[in-house]
This record gives C-alpha cells, structure tokens and sequence, in this order.
C-alpha cells in the first residue's frame, strides 16, 4: 500500500491559519522527507465550509495547476496528483497538453484525477452552466478518452455530444510509459460506470467508513464487469481523513487541538471541544485511534484492493491540523503497512 498527503491549500487549512506557497511547498518537502509516496492538490477557484458545517465565506485557494507545477520543481521524489481536476474547467485538448508538460518537467512523477465537478457556487461566478449530474459525467467521460488517446500519441478526431476535436496532436508526449495514470473522482454509479470504461483508476474520497467502501467496491466491481473489464485491472485509491495518537492520551490531546483549528461550525464551536461533533461521533467516520488501531484499519483496506491512501490530517478536505500529524503517520503507520 502507498500512502499520499492532501497538501493544506485553502485559507484555514494549516492549523487554522492561511496556507501560502511557502507553507505548502514546506508540508510537501516534509512529507517526501518522512516517507510518503505522493502529494496531492485539490481544484477550485474557492471553496466555503458551509457543506461540513462551516461558514459560507469564500475559501481562498493557490489554483491546481500551477501549484502542482511548482511542487514539482520543489520535489524530488514524490509523485505529484491531482485530487480532482474539475473536467470543466479545461478543455480536454489543452489539458491533455498540460498533463504532458508537467509529466516531462517533473520526470514522470505525475498522477492525474478527473472529476466531473460538484460546487455550484465557483461555476455561477466563472460563468459555466451548472449541468445536471448525469450530463457533467457524460462530459467528463467524453473528456478523459480525448486526453488518453492523446496522451497515447494519437492524432485525435473526436466528435462527440459534448466536445469536437478535429486533428488534435500532443507533442512531445508524456514521459510514462503509456501515459500519466488517468483517475476518475466519485461515488455514484454512472461515475463508476464511466470510470470501467475511460479510466485507470478510480479514487473514492472522503470515505466516511470502510462499510461505505466495500459497498462502492462491489459496484465498481460489477461496472467493470459490465464492459467484459477485468475488475482488478481498475485501480483503487481512497481520500481518507486520518487522525492518529501513540496512545489514548496523545490522541485525545491530538483531537482537542484539532477542534481548536478547525472552522467554527465544523466540530465545535468557537474551539470547545464537546461543544459540536463529540469523540466518539468523529471517529465512527474517519480513520481514527491509536497508531495500532489504524493501521488494522488501514490494512482492511488494503484486503479490500486499495493500492493507495490519501491521508487527509484533519477534519475538512486539504486540511492539516498541526505539521506533527505528518510525522507521525509517515513514522509510526506508514511503516507497518509496508
């Protein structure tokens, strides 16, 4: 099993505080020093908390690409992700040419997820129709096709519902060996669908609990089927949030500082603990306890086919609650699940 880090890239997103490039580049270079495989980074023009409990207010955010961009100029040897593009953003013929680029300057280092997109809020203020749910799938499986076949060296002639490509070419290609791995983002059944039929892999985030992901398993599974697709040729990641102590102590000292951090609203209220989401309430959905305690956890999941865990260190998305967290996840759960 590999392990990867959701970077803390939004505006309360290091120990409460705003998370800069210098912040971001300096969690990333930790996690390559202490052992983690990968980074990853989120894609909104904003973001707001209200969804988990949190205020309404505009998250600021560094934007997807070029912070992947820079990271890897300031990485040796982590692979560098996307945790997922928003499929409408971009069009998939320059996207394609981008994934390129970056895959070449970052010597091959490069893992791409794909989302259809999700946050109403940032589409009304770019000016981009909000498409119902099926239809931002559809588009976005159209899309990952042109950017694996163009990334396959193909000259693309594509004529689709949602995109028309005539001729397009992508040079100089990729520096892996067929192409950057494509990663499609979701949890619903046509996302799965078009996952077996498009894609490399699939990432489900954030699991709430492994029950959850069994059960999105087995459709993922059966979409695979569908398509006469080995089900085991899809690969399998998780987004999952991670709070981890060397005993009891510790990991409730762990958890109060954690509410004190995080956005009012999200698990407490103006950094009491008990005063929102309890203890016990926290870890029933996520991967929480002493370090032994998840690494069985953990290691359910790797009996269950996930190759890859993207170890979120606090209670919101590409949140890190204290620079701590990541030491010791990389030290004392990362090892045994090697």
């Amino acid at each position: 099993m590999r392990f990867g880090l959701a970077l803390p890239h939004y505006d309360t997103s290091l120990a409460g505080k705003p998370a800069g490039w210098q912040s971001v580049r300096s969690v990333a270079k930790q996690a390559e020093e202490a052992g983690f495989d990968s980074v990853w980074v989120s894609d909104h023009i904003f973001l707001d908390w209200g969804k988990y409990g949190g205020s309404t207010e505009p998250q600021g955010a560094l934007e997807c690409w070029t912070t992947m961009s820079a990271l890897a100029a300031a990485t040796t040897r982590v692979r560098i992700g996307s945790m997922a593009l928003c499929n409408d953003l971009r069009n998939p013929a320059l996207l394609a040419k981008m994934i390129a680029s970056l895959d070449v300057l970052s010597a091959g280092r490069l893992d791409v997820g794909m989302g259809a997109g999700w946050y109403e809020p940032e589409y009304a203020a770019a000016g981009i129709s909000f498409d119902p749910p099926g239809v931002r799938i559809a588009r976005l499986g159209e899309a990952t096709e042109i950017v694996r076949r163009l990334l396959s060296g193909e000259e693309v002639r594509f004529a689709g519902n949602h995109y028309r490509i005539d001729g397009a070419v992508c040079r100089p290609g990729p520096v892996q060996d067929p192409r950057p791995p494509l990663w499609l983002g979701g949890k619903g059944d046509y996302l799965l669908k078009t996952a077996a039929r498009v894609a490399d892999g699939w990432n489900f985030s954030w699991i709430g609990s492994i029950d959850s992901y069994e059960d999105r398993k087995r459709a993922a599974d059966a979409a695979c089927e569908a398509v006469e697709r080995e089900p085991s040729s899809l690969r399998r990641s998780v987004g999952a949030y991670v709070l981890a102590g060397r005993d009891d102590a510790d990991l409730k000292d762990r958890y109060e500082r954690l509410v004190e951090v995080t956005p009012d609203g999200v698990l407490g209220s103006s950094g009491k603990p008990g005063a929102g989401v309890s203890w016990e309430g926290f870890r029933s959905t996520r991967i929480a306890g002493t370090t032994n305690e998840v690494v069985e956890q953990l290691g359910r999941l790797a009996d269950l086919g996930v190759e890859e865990v993207i170890v979120g260190l606090g209670a919101l998305p590409f949140q890190v609650a204290d620079a701590g967290d990541v030491d010791l996840v990389a030290g004392e759960v990362i090892p045994q699940l090697r």
